[in-house]
């Protein structure tokens, strides 16, 4: 029986497979970066940290939900981060009303889902036993407003009224946060300088058109707000999207020309009468 020999490879097929070899191997290995917060950019103030506790529901539909509602508890779910907003993994929970609604009273509703909180799941509140821990952000919320002839009124996220003698949250979805999720955050504004800006020195008025602006954030270093820099803004001048002081990995999710905050001039008839 003839056996042949496979011809040996040539100098540049060694060094392509090589080349291809450490590429995959490299890829394989490759971990994902590491992001975290820069000095001169915001970040999370610890002595906001909390854990909010949770325990498993078995079920959801309207009369479930009413139920836990009745008993104290706000029916919420836990999604995966899978497209920077929600995805799969469901897990539904409820969460101490109480709890959650000091936290929305105390940060503000916008800095309530722009902060990052662990998760503790339990089998019931009260227990040492931890069934599930992970961080999340808060994602979107419900408030219920009793008003004065005891009908009950659900409130959209975007306009938040609370009641001045009673509210309470009527749901809460939270979106797992590992350092390996990116995620959609709708991040506060904080507009400061004001008080020496030359513009509103002279009597014009301040036009707040964006309180948020929409980011895709690696999880590790999701802004608790954005600071906005008014001290050196004239008549007629503004400030746009892409002009905002954020971190270089968060990617503007908006377009960059996009006004957030103008310098508004004073109007024709208010400069005839001031003469």
């Amino acid at each position: 029986m003839l056996i042949r020999r496979a011809a040996p490879l040539s100098a540049a097929a060694i060094h392509h497979l090589r080349r291809f070899s450490t590429a995959a191997l490299l890829k394989e290995v490759e971990a994902p970066p590491i992001f975290t917060y820069l000095d001169g950019f915001p970040r999370p103030d610890p002595k906001h940290d909390e854990t909010i506790l949770a325990i498993p529901r078995d079920a959801s539909g309207k009369s479930i939900s009413a139920k836990e509602r009745k008993a104290g508890r706000v029916p919420s779910i836990v999604f995966e981060a899978e497209d920077g907003q929600h995805g799969g993994n469901k897990r539904i929970i409820s969460v101490q009303s109480n709890q959650v609604k000091k936290l929305v009273n105390h940060l503000g509703q916008s800095f309530f889902l722009s902060r990052l909180f662990d998760l503790e799941v339990r089998p019931e509140f009260g227990s040492g036993e931890v069934v599930e821990k992970v961080r999340v952000l808060p994602r979107k919320f419900s408030v219920v407003e009793l008003a004065r002839n005891s009908s009950i009124r659900a409130i959209g996220l975007r306009s938040l009224h609370l009641h001045p003698s009673s509210d309470a949250v009527l749901n809460v979805t939270f979106i797992r946060a590992p350092s390996s999720a990116w995620i959609k955050v709708d991040v506060p504004l904080v507009f400061r300088g004001d008080d020496v800006s030359p513009g509103l020195k002279k009597g014009s008025s301040l036009n707040i058109i964006k309180r948020t602006v929409k980011y895709l954030c690696p999880a590790d270093i999701v802004p608790p707000f954005i600071d906005v820099d008014l001290s050196e803004l004239d008549v007629g001048q503004k400030i746009v999207a892409g002009n905002l002081n954020v971190h270089p990995a968060l990617k503007l999710l908006r377009s960059k020309d996009e006004a957030v905050v103008k310098i508004m001039g004073a109007r024709v008839s208010d400069q005839r009468k001031s003469k």
